[in-house]
């Protein structure tokens, strides 16, 4: 199976008046095609900023990112756009819908991008919004919508267009856990059905235990990784055996 993910050193710092924070401190990760994997640890670990590098919404200090073989350091602002309007799709905490357009034509919007037809887009993003619990809402704004309703609909729209690969930024964190465990159901099957690659930042115990693989960060480091069964923890600093931290 072919990586989807690659990144090798990857350091991010962040600096403002002569004082730098350092986010990553040189992670390797690589994740296979078609994998279903989750990413915990305390605030502050690295998670989101790994995500946004990764999504090619940030760039990072040092050290390299590849999806799907490209080095997204070397990808213009255009390729970038691309790769994440054809190839990626994004789950936000913060929902990031556009409040001027419905549950419909924010689910769509991708898809719109895309050049699908009208007709079969709003035939797929119905079904879909259906799958979701939001059937009768397609015509709603999402000021319109509760917090979780809105989430349902980024959801939706990031899996509208069957992207290789998904990357979800505590995607449960602001639905009840009966739509929690409805939302990862229908997660696995597309992970499961369409070879869908996805990796999640997470606090929720439900979204660890449904993964195939997890991974814990502390401090900018991966410390410890779950893979089928497989335990493995090390501290990168010094190569040396490293007790998983409580999570927060």
């Amino acid at each position: 199976m072919d990586d989807i993910i690659e990144t090798r050193d990857l350091t991010k710092d962040y600096g403002q008046d002569g004082i730098v924070t350092r986010a990553l401190r040189g992670v390797n990760l690589t994740l296979a095609a078609g994998e279903f994997t989750a990413m915990a640890g305390p605030s502050g670990s690295g998670k989101s900023t790994l995500l946004n590098i990764i999504g090619g919404l940030d760039r990072p200090t040092s050290g390299t990112a590849r999806v799907q073989g490209r080095d997204l350091s070397e990808m213009s602002g255009t390729d970038l756009s691309r790769m994440r309007r054809d190839c990626i799709g994004f789950i936000f905490q913060a929902y990031n819908l556009i409040p001027v357009l419905t549950a419909l034509e924010n689910a769509e919007y991708v898809l719109m991008l895309q050049g699908v037809p009208a007709r079969e887009r709003e035939e797929r993003v119905r079904a879909l919004l259906k799958e979701v619990g939001l059937e009768g809402m397609e015509h709603r704004f999402p000021r319109e919508l509760s917090g979780g309703q809105q989430q349902r609909v980024a959801i939706a729209r990031a899996i509208a267009s069957e992207p290789a690969l998904v990357l979800a930024d505590e995607p449960t964190a602001n639905v009840d856990s009966k739509t929690a465990k409805g939302l990862l159901e229908l997660m696995r099957h597309l992970n499961e059905e369409k070879g869908i690659t996805f990796l999640f930042s997470t606090h929720d115990q439900a979204v660890m235990k449904q993964a195939k693989r997890l991974i814990i960060l502390q401090d900018g480091h991966i410390i410890h990784e779950d893979h089928k069964g497989e335990k493995t923890s090390s501290d990168p600093r010094n190569g040396k055996r490293f007790s998983p931290q409580p999570l927060e």
